[in-house]
């Protein structure tokens, strides 16, 4: 088996305050994908920064305090790869050093930490989402193809900041011109799934559920009345996702014992 387990950790430092560590510490996870980091290598406390027993991989932002994705795997990477530049998808550069995609190749698999830009409508933010779509989805094509040619499959888990369906957020009525389920950012999700012909693997082994949610504002009661967003995913491709067997989405008994307000996505492959 190979279990994955994917989580916007909201700031590493922070959450190895509030139980990361023991999560760590604790999961079965043969590879571990966390997002919006927000530190270098060096700021992060060594339990985190370098755990025993793990192989780490660290794409910080240029800005400091932004962003920041991370691959933690129990076998060390045959590959390691940080943006996702440098295969002649126009505009991809420019986020090569955003900390927003960090890849790795593990046997017989491709599998990469995605923080894909939150958006605002209406601002610069949601221009930056936009041409970060764009040059991605090429990638997402090309990365497929380079696999299959190599006999590997891939799976891109992470927080992709976009809630597919109205079945992925609670209060979808209210979020229709909200940056994250904005029509043509639902459509672009579409295309990723159907012109690329990656699967959504949770939403295929729950397919008639709510959420399962992995995302709830801070604000308000919305974690204590499971007010919240599907936006966190591990997107793989045919062959792979065919073999998923379990997934699920590990969300704290209480508002209290949380350490990020994102939840982990953890999914199990028959290897």
């Amino acid at each position: 088996m190979l279990t994955v387990t994917s989580v916007n950790v909201n700031g590493l430092r922070a959450a190895a305050k509030k139980g990361f560590v023991e999560w760590l510490a604790g999961t079965d996870a043969d590879v571990v994908c966390l997002q919006e980091v927000r530190a270098e290598l060096a700021q992060l406390p060594e339990e985190v920064g370098t755990p025993e027993g793990w192989h780490t991989v660290h794409a910080p932002a240029a800005a400091k305090g932004r962003a920041g994705v991370s691959l933690y795997s129990r076998q060390a990477p045959e590959r390691v790869q940080i943006g996702f530049g440098g295969f002649g998808v126009p505009g991809a550069e420019e986020f090569d050093a955003s900390g927003r995609y960090v890849e790795i190749d593990l046997p017989g698999v491709t599998v990469a930490s995605l923080y894909l830009p939150s958006g605002e409508v209406g601002t610069e933010r949601q221009d930056e989402k936009e041409r970060f779509m764009a040059a991605f989805l090429p990638y997402l094509q090309g990365l497929k193809a380079r696999a299959a040619a190599d006999g590997r499959e891939v799976v891109v888990c992470g927080d992709w900041n976009i809630a597919h369906q109205e079945a992925d957020l609670k209060n979808w009525k209210a979020n229709r011109k909200s940056s994250g389920f904005l029509p043509e950012e639902r459509a672009w999700l579409t295309r990723v799934l159907e012109e690329a012909a990656y699967v959504d693997v949770v939403r295929r082994l729950h397919p008639d559920v709510e959420g399962p949610y992995s995302w709830w504002s801070y604000r308000g009661r919305a974690f204590d009345n499971d007010s919240g967003w599907r936006i966190d995913y591990q997107i793989a491709t045919p062959g792979l996702a065919g073999r998923a067997v379990k997934a699920w989405v590990e969300r704290a008994a209480t508002h209290g014992e949380r350490w990020s307000d994102h939840a982990p996505v953890t999914v199990v492959y028959e290897r």
